[in-house]
């Protein structure tokens, strides 16, 4: 399993933000095999993380056309700054569950 590490310094977060959020979100799920999507957000910073079976299918998704979009939005008005991560989880615990 592979996990997405997005950081991020908010800019402008507009009504089309929150729009474009879900459907991408939703494109994730339905179209590249995401696995969860956790994200969280306090004062100006931003963090998003999402799980997926492979790498490939992280590539895919970051190549989509809507994606891409989506991306260039954020360089251009959504967001200051951020990061992208992609890691490999190598072991999960959890409790009550």
């Amino acid at each position: 399993m592979f996990a997405v590490i997005f950081k991020a310094k908010v800019g402008e977060q507009n009504q089309h933000y929150l729009d474009t959020v879900a459907i991408m979100r939703d494109l994730a799920f339905e179209q590249y095999g995401c696995i969860d999507f956790i994200a969280v957000s306090e004062g100006e910073q931003e963090i998003a993380i999402s799980y997926w079976q492979s790498e490939d299918d992280i590539k895919r998704w970051h190549q989509d056309s809507k994606h891409s979009v989506a991306q260039k939005l954020g360089q251009d008005k959504w967001y200051a700054s951020y990061t992208v991560e992609v890691v490999e989880v190598k072991r999960k615990y959890s409790f009550g569950e």
